[in-house]
């Protein structure tokens, strides 16, 4: 039903996440949700993250019913 993972960079960063094609996805960083996002044609999911060195941040896409 979605993924969740960790990310850690001394800058922000734009990731790319490879998921059902064409599905909405809630999105959360850090515990916050920062909206709904819908998967392209290919299944590919961008956020965008701001980070700082020395923390890690949690990102978490859980597929809409």
């Amino acid at each position: 039903n979605g993924v969740e993972f960790s990310v850690e960079g001394d800058k922000d960063a734009q990731l790319t996440i490879q998921l059902e094609d064409d599905t909405e996805y809630e999105v959360y960083v850090d515990g916050v949700a920062v909206g709904g996002m819908k998967t392209n044609m290919s299944g590919k999911l961008s956020v965008s993250v701001e980070l700082e060195e020395g923390t890690s941040v949690k990102v978490k896409a859980v597929k809409r019913a």
